[in-house]
């Protein structure tokens, strides 16, 4: 799995706070621990560069990353109702849900699975933010070159036996494919009912010419960061794999559903992407 990765998992906080800060009501993902986590400095300077953060290309990848959290989080409340105790965050970064979770996850374990050294950076924010950490979440801090995601989840006391529910959201990409291999049977060995939420990209060759702009720009800036763009799917080639894995449903989130669920009744500030592609797969 991956290395720390602390430049893009703060990257990620900082367009779930733009959202927060700049976009119209009401929000796709309210998630005010965000801007919180981030720091009054930086949400100063979401305020300044507004202009910019404004522009399509910043608009379109924002609205992929809070549909993302706010897809996986839809199904976690569908996968809690049908009794799954146990949400499993691979790559947590600076997730927030722990810190605005509604009543009904009271009752699970909310793990967060992470390198140690982006872990630790994330405790640091939440102690100088005053954030209490709350008494159903646990870090596991991994390190994925030395360690079978199926050690380390068993060393941090995660149960195989209970129903889970796993996010996956913007990693793969990151991943060779036999790290993204191993990630899928190791959830696969969980009970039925358990469910994944995850991410991938699409080859930039089946983009829009637009998309592929926008893909081109961001491939600059993630290398730039030292953590470039590995691995890439077809929509066939990962619903191949999920299957071969011993996945049973495999339930795509299309733009028509995304704008049903997040985008009908609001205003049309925000710009849906193909470029990376969110999906459910269920035991």
């Amino acid at each position: 799995m991956q290395q720390d990765c602390r430049r893009t998992a703060r990257g990620t906080l900082y367009l779930r706070a733009v959202h927060q800060l700049l976009d119209a009501r009401p929000l796709i993902l309210d998630d005010a621990p965000a801007v919180a986590l981030l720091g009054e400095e930086q949400a100063r300077e979401i305020r300044k560069n507004h202009k910019h953060h404004r522009m399509p290309a910043a608009r379109a990848l924002r609205a992929h990353v809070v549909l993302r959290s706010r897809y996986a989080e839809d199904r976690l409340a569908e996968a809690v109702a049908r009794g799954a105790s146990q949400y499993i965050i691979l790559g947590a970064g600076f997730d927030t849900f722990a810190f605005r979770q509604p009543a009904w996850a009271g009752r699970i374990k909310i793990f967060e699975i992470d390198h140690p050294a982006t872990q630790v950076r994330k405790i640091s924010k939440l102690k100088d933010a005053g954030m209490t950490l709350p008494p159903n979440l646990f870090f596991g801090g991994m390190d994925f070159e030395r360690e079978s995601l199926r050690d380390g989840l068993m060393r941090h006391g995660v149960s195989r036996q209970a129903v889970s529910f796993f996010s996956w959201l913007g990693v793969t990409p990151y991943l060779r494919e036999e790290a993204i291999d191993a990630v899928l049977r190791t959830v696969a060995e969980f009970p039925s009912q358990s469910e994944m939420v995850l991410t991938f990209s699409q080859p930039p060759d089946r983009l829009a010419e637009k998309e592929k702009q926008r893909h081109s720009t961001l491939s600059r800036i993630v290398e730039g960061a030292g953590e470039p763009f590995v691995s890439f799917y077809a929509p066939e080639a990962m619903e191949q794999k999920l299957l071969g894995v011993g996945f049973k449903k495999i339930a795509w989130l299309s733009g028509e559903e995304a704008q049903n669920r997040c985008f009908r009744n609001r205003p049309a500030d925000l710009y849906l992407s193909n470029r990376s592609v969110i999906v459910s797969a269920m035991l």
